[in-house]
C-alpha cells in the first residue's frame, strides 16, 4: 500500500509540473479525474505515459503523428478519449 501511495504522489506531481502550461492543465485534470480509480498496473502505465515528452503527448491526444508507437493499454485509451472541456 505504501508503494501505491508513493506512486500516486509521484504521478500527481509529474502530471502538474510538465514544462508547458497546456500539458500541466491537461494531464493534471486527467490524473485528478482517474487516479483514485486505477489499479496498480494502470498506475504503472500512467507513470510511463507521463515519461513521454509533451510534444508527443500533445500529438497523441489530438490525433496527430507521433515519433513512436503508443502502447495499447487502458491508460492510453482513457487519455486519448479524455474530454478536457468536461473537467
Amino acid at each position: 500500500m505504501i508503494y501505491i501511495d508513493e506512486l500516486k504522489k509521484k504521478i500527481i506531481y509529474r502530471s502538474n509540473y510538465r514544462g508547458t502550461k497546456e500539458m500541466d492543465k491537461l494531464l493534471g485534470a486527467f490524473t485528478k479525474k482517474y487516479i483514485n480509480n486505477l489499479n496498480e498496473n494502470d498506475l504503472v502505465d500512467l507513470e510511463k505515459l507521463l515519461n513521454i515528452d509533451d510534444t508527443n503527448l500533445y500529438n497523441f491526444y489530438n490525433g496527430f503523428k507521433t515519433d513512436f508507437e503508443f502502447e495499447s493499454n487502458n491508460i492510453n485509451l482513457l487519455f486519448k478519449n479524455f474530454d478536457y472541456s468536461q473537467k
